[in-house]
């Protein structure tokens, strides 16, 4: 009997390449921006909303992909990345380049069949979200990019209910709450590479400023990240639940700060993942529960 390598799966591959469990970061806030004005408006609809998942997943899996494309050079000078699939050649560059392409045909559609206004603001969405990989080679900030890109789905969400920016200030708020949070994170996960990125040229601030550095700062955005979620609870008209989730999202943020230290950055990936993902998901089952108690 002859040993056979196992066949390798390319849907499940290029999904690895996305890393597509992920979208628990960014989707949450796009339910929660969708499901708000939807109460408020009285225009509850399962249409809006699958459009608006798709659009959602659309946008992030295009993202993802063109970030693995145009730092797979980056990638394979650094240790931590160099197992990556587009490295490897787990994944060819040609499925990659189809992966964005069908993720921008998804993207361009569900917004097509929302509204007008999000068709037509749609490659404004994309713009970010192609820009960010782009940002460590000319910035020290990249991270403030890729907070701008994000900030893009709570008011892409909004706007896909209402077709109008009248009375959009609150996705407004929520869109700049998200965007402070996950820039704040990814100024944690930038710590680990921070050496690297200063011996092959790669931007960053803690490249730049160094880890301390980074980390108040992740800190400082964190805080007004918390602030903000709560202005946007108090401009919606939330309840008691949104307050104890929200409060919970402080007390996992605190933590994710309690165990990222600059001499010991051996938790980072427990901060980014597991702090992260419980952020996402508390706060909006907490909101949730509140808007269904309307």
């Amino acid at each position: 009997m002859t040993d056979t390598l196992p066949r390798s799966n390319p849907v499940k591959d290029f999904l690895k390449l996305v890393a597509f469990e992920h979208s628990v970061f960014a989707l949450p806030f796009a339910y929660l921006s969708t499901l708000t004005v939807m109460a408020l408006e009285d225009a509850f609809s399962w249409t809006v909303l699958v459009l608006v998942t798709l659009a959602m997943v659309g946008a992030r899996t295009l993202a993802m992909a063109a970030n693995r494309i145009i730092d797979r050079g980056i990638d394979a000078r650094n240790p931590r990345t160099a197992q990556r699939e587009l490295v490897t050649g787990k994944v060819s560059l040609r499925t990659a380049y189809a992966g964005c392409a069908v993720s921008l045909a998804v993207l361009l559609a569900s917004a097509f069949l929302l509204n007008p206004l999000c068709f037509y603001l749609s490659p404004l969405a994309v713009a970010p979200l192609v820009v960010y990989p782009y940002a460590k080679r000319f910035t020290d900030y990249p991270h403030a990019v890729l907070g701008l890109a994000q900030m893009v789905a709570p008011v892409g969400a909004w706007l896909a209910v209402t077709g109008t920016f009248a009375g959009s200030g609150p996705a407004i708020v929520l869109g700049a709450a998200v965007g402070l949070w996950i820039g704040g994170f990814d100024l944690i996960y930038a710590c680990q590479d921070a050496e690297v990125d200063r011996e092959i040229g790669v931007r960053s601030t803690p490249a730049r400023w160094g880890v301390a550095a980074a980390l108040h700062a992740s800190s400082a955005t964190h805080v007004a990240a918390v602030g903000l979620f709560a202005w946007f609870g108090l401009l919606t008209g939330f309840g008691l639940l949104y307050w104890i989730g929200l409060g919970l999202v402080a007390v996992a943020l605190v933590y994710e700060h309690a165990i990222v230290r600059p001499g010991d950055l051996s938790k980072v990936n427990r901060a980014f993942f597991t702090a992260n993902g419980f952020v996402a998901v508390a706060l909006f089952a907490f909101a949730l529960g509140d808007l269904l108690l309307r």
